[in-house]
């Protein structure tokens, strides 16, 4: 049985599960490999085994009688091995290292999702184990922001990572955590890459709803990036590069207790311009100041372009007893881009500098304890400091723009969990935050400052109870969690739901629900802020103009598993309340009007997934209907939200040939809504407008592939080598992105925003 049929199951360590069955007599007088066994021995007595990676890789057992006991049995393999069986509650079988402490089984994986290396389990959230991350179409690497766009229900209007749309959700209503610690700048290169580096992560997990009422903020959904919580057994490493950055990771073992855990990642665009850096830079900065300078009739040129970027992360790890863990994690995010504007005026050459720097810096500590087999505490501290800059300098008007958007959240976290018994558990804990938010603007020439600083305090109050049947068929999580937003003295009370049934071994209904709100949004003043290239500036509510975000969402779903076949269908229904129109983006008639609205979204999300022994194909499906309604604007109407994309389908497929990966897939979107202009196209020195969103843009459409190479460079020492070549938008699909209009001298003039043409790129790298 390869890995790769192995589903996977996490709770505070990653186990997995096998339902494989094995028909085929084992040869009773040679010892075998245990986990070729468990299979069977699950089939014959109705039981689940659990175990944590790498526990059974190499231990050899004597298979027993097939009309011995189950008991008999495991005594049996206790004596020939170092493991210990403990049956947890009947059916559930906990295998550890007899060094090693039992902990409960609160989430069983299902089965690979789309890829290997992508799980669904039972509460319907999917998780992403970067380490035993296949590959997917346009995607050699783990890229965890643009892996999870294969997911339904999940995607990016501007085909960035910084812009992650779940259910119809702005990227500003997810909560992204890293290591627990919330995360206000998810992109590199301004949101073409992800600025995580998946190779450091232990797992990622995706929840569109039912979220746990441990975690608050996100009305969307939210992205939780989980590291290492414990020693491991021995060295891991890896280094690679690609057309883009080239990055390296290792986690050392100091002694049986320590371990230290760090990573680099930094861009080569400053040292060497590849095709890939070409198109990226084209791409993304397409319409701003940049790009613009250049195309003025000032003859303004812009020259000496120099970008980089860079991540560097650490992790501390203290076993310091059994029941004592303490972890100490960091992380820092770095952008920056530099240019020249040169012009020419009254016969003198003029040149200026301009710029932007993006940066988030995170620092947590935790501390873990078990008081007794069923109680533990989790105390954590953590700082998030996001800083955005931007200096902009026009050389015709002689004037100095700068801008700044600081952002310092702190937190202190308490999480208690006690198992009552066998079938209830109860997690309950306390949260308090500080957020200061700074914006700054500065002109020289009318001189002009304006300096804002916004302090929120917020305390949080959750508890929830999660009970599992005897025969794990039944499962239910009900939470409630109570906010204070101190600055607008407002009381929030949450409930969270998250139900799910089995009625066979392969059918199981899911109903999912959830309040949640956030006091923390991103909005646009002018769309040129930030030189264009960043116009989002974070700000906190106000209980005014900026209001409280308040959400509520349902959904029930259906889930059919059975020979490698996986069909999945879930309806849900979101209502968000409290966003503003300076935070949705418009760029028409509503562009510089301050409103305050709510939106709607209806849909379903349907995943096919086959897999055969080399071959694995999916097919992800959504269908949403997402609706604006603003009382002051378009009469009081609804019309279709900016981001209101009907139909979102991806077709893909893996093969597997020897060392060999490959992948291919197809994404189609239908075209997000724009506003027209009519005739005449001014009226009264301004556009004349048309019904908003009323109209769409050409549907999406892009072709990707991909494949890699795997070299085994030494067995004994377990090093491996992997060589990736990807190619994003195949037939080089010109699909435009955005559509909009601007105004000069009465002349109306209409922009377009294209998406990345073929995007060839080439990796390598050695892990160990």
């Amino acid at each position: 049985m390869t890995k790769k049929r192995v589903l996977y199951f996490f709770t505070f360590s990653v186990f997995f599960l096998s339902f494989q069955c094995v028909n085929a007599q084992e040869n009773q007088e040679n010892k075998v490999l245990l986990s070729k066994l468990l299979p069977k021995i699950q089939k014959q007595y109705d039981v689940v085994f659990s175990y944590v990676d790498n526990t059974l890789d190499t231990v050899l057992v004597t298979p027993q009688k097939k009309d011995i006991s189950l008991q008999a049995l495991l005594d049996g393999f206790e004596l020939e091995t170092n493991l210990r069986f403990t049956i947890i509650n009947g059916r559930y079988i906990a295998i550890t290292v007899f060094a090693d402490q039992i902990q409960e089984l609160d989430e069983v994986y299902l089965t690979e999702y789309i890829a290997s290396g992508i799980s669904t389990n039972r509460t319907g959230q999917v998780t992403i184990k970067p380490r035993n991350f296949g590959i997917l179409p346009g995607v050699t690497e783990p890229d965890i922001l643009l892996t999870i766009q294969a997911l339904p229900g999940i995607s990016s209007i501007n085909e960035t990572v910084s812009n992650i749309n779940i259910r119809g959700g702005t990227n500003d209503q997810n909560i992204l955590l890293w290591d627990d610690i919330k995360m206000y700048q998810s992109g590199h290169f301004f949101g073409l890459i992800s600025a995580f580096n998946p190779y450091f992560l232990k797992k990622v997990t995706v929840t569109k709803n039912g979220t746990s009422a441990k975690f608050g903020d996100g009305v969307s959904g939210m992205i939780e990036m989980q590291l290492d919580q414990h020693v491991n057994d021995s060295l891991i490493a890896g280094a690679g590069m690609n057309l883009i950055h080239v990055d390296g990771f290792a986690k050392l073992q100091l002694n049986e207790k320590m371990e230290v855990q760090v990573s680099a990642r930094r861009s080569i665009t400053d040292l060497i311009e590849t095709p890939t850096y070409a198109i990226y830079f084209d791409r993304i900065f397409q319409d701003t100041d940049i790009t613009n300078n250049n195309q003025n009739t000032n003859n303004t040129t812009t020259t000496n372009r120099d970008f980089y970027f860079y991540d560097m992360s650490t992790k501390f790890i203290y076993d310091i007893s059994k029941t004592d863990n303490l972890q100490f994690s960091f992380l820092n995010i770095f952008n920056d881009l530099s240019y020249t504007e040169q012009a020419t005026l009254n016969n003198e050459q003029r040149a200026v500098n301009s710029g932007i720097t993006q940066r988030n810096l995170a620092t947590g500590l935790t501390y873990n304890r078990e008081w007794s087999p069923a109680f533990s505490t989790q105390i954590q501290l953590y700082t998030s400091n996001y800083n955005l800059e931007a200096t902009n300098f026009n050389i015709t008007n002689n004037q100095r723009l700068f801008q700044e958007n600081d952002l310092a959240d702190s937190a202190i976290k308490l999480h208690t969990k006690y198992r009552i018994d066998e079938n209830f558990t109860i997690e309950s804990g306390y949260q308090f935050s500080e957020i200061g938010i700074t914006n700054i603007q500065d002109v020289s020439n009318p001189r002009f400052r304006s300096d804002r600083k916004d302090v929120m305090r917020n305390h949080a109050l959750y508890s929830q109870v999660n009970y599992f049947s005897d025969s794990y068929r039944t499962m239910i999580t009900f939470g409630i969690r109570g906010n204070r937003y101190g600055k607008i003295d407002t009381y929030r009370f949450e409930p969270r739901l998250n139900f799910r049934q089995q009625f066979s071994n392969h059918f199981s209904l899911l109903v999912l629900g959830e309040y949640k709100s956030q006091a923390i949004s991103q909005i646009i003043d002018l769309q040129n802020d930030f030189l264009g290239i960043e116009k989002r500036r974070w700000t906190l509510a106000n209980g005014t103009s900026v209001p409280l975000i308040e959400s509520k969402q349902a959904s029930v779903g259906v889930q059919y598993n059975k020979n490698n076949l996986l069909v999945s269908a879930e309806a849900y229904v979101k209502d968000v309340d409290g966003i503003t129109t300076r935070s949705q983006g418009f760029q028409n008639q509503f562009q510089f009007v301050n409103a305050v609205g709510s939106y709607t979204t209806y849909g379903i999300d349907v995943l096919f997934n086959k897999k055969w022994h080399d071959f694995n194909t999916w097919l992800s499906y959504s269908i949403s209907e997402n609706t604006y309604e603003f009382m002051s604007l378009n009469n009081g109407a609804q019309f279709p939200n900016n981001i209101d994309i009907t139909h979102n389908l991806t077709l893909g497929g893996t093969y597997s040939w020897k060392d060999f990966e490959f992948s291919l897939g197809t994404y189609f979107r239908s075209g997000r809504p724009t506003t027209s202009i009519g005739n005449p196209a001014v009226v009264n020195g301004e556009i004349n407008y048309n019904s908003p969103n009323a109209e769409n843009l050409e549907d999406y459409f892009r072709t990707d592939f991909s494949t890699t190479y795997r070299l085994t460079l030494s067995k004994k020492k377990k090093i491996y080598a992997k060589i990736g070549l990807s190619v994003w938008n195949v037939f080089d699909q010109q699909n435009v992105l955005n559509e909009y209009y601007n105004l000069d001298n009465e002349i109306v003039s209409e922009i377009q925003n294209r998406a990345l043409g073929i995007t060839p790129n080439v990796s390598f790298r050695v892990d160990f």
